[in-house]
């Protein structure tokens, strides 16, 4: 049986990630990002060459990743993944391994690695772990199941603010390829057939959109100290 966990899962450009690491801090529970995992199978994927058309070249990818040694930790506020003793966090987050991503994602025998990967890393402790199908799959009886949401729009402006230089982020035709982005993302998560993004029926919906990161933070942390820890999720509620 795992311990406490809470389960941020929703699209991209919600603030997942920022809002589960600071959580976590402030609970003093493990931060787990399980998108990383499936990062570290497209790159494991590049490194060794294999074609994701060919079976064997999956079997192949599934017994690699099954094998590797990933961990994560938590360094002057930043995320750290690495594969054996290698820091990988900057490889993982390179265009190439982000445009494979969804080719490695939609291998149901490669999730259940990850899956166990998670369930393993997370053991007994209490924890936070943000990505899509956590509180739907992953972890279906979390203490605290969390989905972020927020417009297209305003995902959109925030991948641009983080990612492009002041000058560009406000420009309208850098908005719009992110929100075409974000947009064909959205639809990819959605639709494919295992594990799609979906809120869990008992997920507490907080809409980002319109509130900073501190805000959604605080929210989640009311959530958490109103809960009692041996508790179920409680239904939906959207904040």
């Amino acid at each position: 049986m795992s311990g406490p966990v809470i389960a941020i899962d929703g699209p991209a450009g919600t603030g997942k990630s920022t809002t589960a690491r600071a959580v976590a801090r402030q609970l003093g529970w493990t931060y787990v990002d399980s998108g990383a995992f499936y990062r570290v199978a497209a790159l494991i994927a590049l490194r060794n060459e294999l074609d994701l058309r060919r079976e064997a070249d999956r079997a192949g990818l599934r017994d690699r990743l099954a094998a590797a040694r990933i961990e994560q930790e938590i360094i002057g506020g930043r995320l750290h993944t690495r594969l054996g003793s290698e820091d990988i966090t900057r490889a993982i987050r390179s265009p190439i391994v982000t445009r494979l991503v969804a080719r490695v994602a939609d291998d149901p025998g490669l999730r259940e690695i990850v899956n166990g990967g998670l369930r393993r890393r997370v053991g007994d402790k209490p924890a936070v772990v943000e990505g899509r199908d956590i509180g739907s799959i992953v972890f279906p009886d979390a203490w605290l199941k969390i989905y972020l949401d927020a417009s297209l729009e305003e995902r959109a402006l925030r991948r641009a603010r983080e990612m492009e230089p002041a000058e560009r982020a406000m420009d309208p035709t850098v908005l719009a390829s992110y929100a075409q982005s974000l947009a064909e993302r959205d639809h990819a998560d959605r639709n494919r057939d295992i594990a799609p993004l979906q809120m869990a029926p008992d997920a507490v919906v907080i809409d980002t959109s319109g509130i900073d990161v501190p805000t959604q933070i605080a929210r989640i942390l009311r959530l958490a100290a109103s809960r009692p820890l041996d508790s179920p999720a409680s239904g939906p509620v959207t904040l």
